[in-house]
């Protein structure tokens, strides 16, 4: 991919960000405006592109790494008072997004998640305050001891350097994923839906003039500013510049990412998450709990897509969870046990198990007890989410200990596993994976750790 800028120089030659500043007789909402119109035209090298803001992120990098608390805070707050300030511009710029995607033909349902409402910045700027008032982990630590040698060995939290963030459609993402890479000494790179580039642009304008305000480098967040693909195939195979991927979006871009990505990738692919009802239950807890676990949400990762009911206690509890759930409308599909307890229900098939509906549908399962439901659900659970309603402590410890997931629960809804409940005050997303990070992602899954050693003078001899 080779050619100009379209303005009579070579792309790298000029940062993006020159072309927008020579403009300044221009009003802030037609700089803007010009400034996307220009990239999407005359961006002809989105390789040199890309491998510019990876370097620019690694060199901002090593200054988020040795901020205080104190200074990245204050981009937070200052960040709150340039939202605040500039309301009328988002809207204007959300606006014209709105606007496109109407013209594109988008359903009501993308369009209200693109939608930024007078509520939706007020939710925005709260979670700038609330991320500014987390515990800062970077350099915490922790384990230290004295060796046999006389040295002293322990751990210090670390970020993890650069994060590359990939989501689709919901502007107010960028604010929330830019607050908490920030707080945890990152840098970042986001790249955001094309279908929300000029809401993200506004906001990243925001972001810009919270980390100058605060005398961090503006580089520390940077929005990707082309809407071209090949700008998501380039930021997930540069290892050289970025330390972590986190896909937020659906089950293809995370497969695409997870399938091409050169750098690790934090992420889970669905949510097909289990409530399994023991025979030493206590029945009026299961009911609460299954019924919350399925209708309080539909189309959340942390939603009960499977309920497996012990086969002594199925013929007194699954009757009354079909009344439950019928006023909410879910379709049951049952196997052959639980078929003739749950009047209108349908049979169900061998995919079933491994269904995530984020729908009113629910998959119901009798087995034999304990040991069937923990192979079942190791068997068919994308390792989300996974609950035991029971009363039996030794029953509960073996759940805990033998379901393979990254949340496992006792006599609690699904619907917790979330980074606010757990009281992260926030999450970049939730991870299915084993390494590094495990469920809902917050400041900690941001960091890493490192060893360090305190001696005098100390040699191994």
């Amino acid at each position: 991919m080779e050619g100009g800028n379209g303005d009579g120089g070579v792309y790298s030659s000029v940062p993006i960000s020159s072309h927008y500043l020579l403009r300044p007789h221009l009003g802030y909402n037609a700089r803007l405006f010009h400034r996307i119109d220009w990239i999407r035209t005359s961006m002809s090298d989105i390789s040199t592109y890309m491998y510019t803001l990876g370097a620019q992120a690694r060199a901002a990098s090593r200054v988020m790494a040795a901020a205080s608390t104190a200074t990245k805070n204050a981009a937070l707050l200052a960040m709150v008072d340039a939202i605040e300030l500039g309301r009328a511009q988002l809207e204007v710029a959300n606006q014209k997004d709105l606007q496109a995607g109407r013209e594109k033909g988008l359903d009501a349902a993308m369009l209200d998640r693109l939608a930024l409402t007078p509520a939706r910045i007020d939710d925005m700027v709260e979670g700038l305050r609330q991320v500014a008032a987390l515990q800062d982990p970077v350099g915490e630590v922790t384990d230290m001891r004295f060796m046999p040698s006389g040295i002293q060995v322990g751990k210090m939290r670390v970020p993890l350097g650069v994060v590359g963030i990939i989501y689709e459609s919901r502007p107010n993402v960028t604010c929330e994923a830019a607050s908490l890479c920030l707080k945890s000494g990152n840098a970042t790179i986001l790249r955001g839906g094309s279908e929300a580039i000029h809401s993200n642009q506004a906001i990243a304008g925001f972001i810009r003039q919270g980390l100058t305000a605060a005398g961090l480098p503006e580089h520390a967040v940077q929005v990707v500013e082309t809407t071209d693909r090949a700008a998501v195939g380039l930021l997930i195979t540069m290892p050289q510049f970025v330390d972590v991927i986190v896909p937020r979006g659906g089950k293809g871009l995370i497969e695409r990412i997870s399938a091409e990505a050169r750098v690790p990738v934090i992420k889970h692919l669905d949510g097909n998450c289990h409530v399994y009802i023991d025979d030493a239950a206590d029945l009026d807890k299961a009911v609460k709990v299954a019924l919350n676990a399925k209708t309080q949400r539909y189309g959340t990762c942390n939603t009960m897509e499977s309920l497996l009911v012990a086969e002594s206690v199925a013929a007194r509890v699954l009757p009354v969870l079909a009344a439950a759930y019928a006023p909410h409308n879910v379709e049951l599909r049952a196997c052959e046990k639980s078929l003739p307890l749950l009047p209108g229900a349908k049979p169900a098939a061998e995919k079933d198990w491994f269904e995530e509906y984020l729908a009113p549908v629910l998959s119901v399962k009798v087995v034999a007890g304990l040991d069937e439901a923990i192979a079942h659900i190791n068997k068919y659970s994308s390792a989300h989410t996974e609950s035991i309603i029971t009363e039996n402590f030794g029953r509960a410890q073996r759940f805990l200990r033998e379901v393979d997931s990254s949340s496992v629960m006792v006599n609690a809804s699904t619907r917790f596993a979330d980074g606010f409940e757990y009281g992260l005050g926030a999450e970049i997303g939730i991870s299915t994976d084993k390494l590094h990070a495990r469920g809902p992602v917050g400041l900690e899954g941001l960091t890493s750790q490192k060893y360090i050693v305190i001696g005098d003078g100390h040699i191994r001899t």
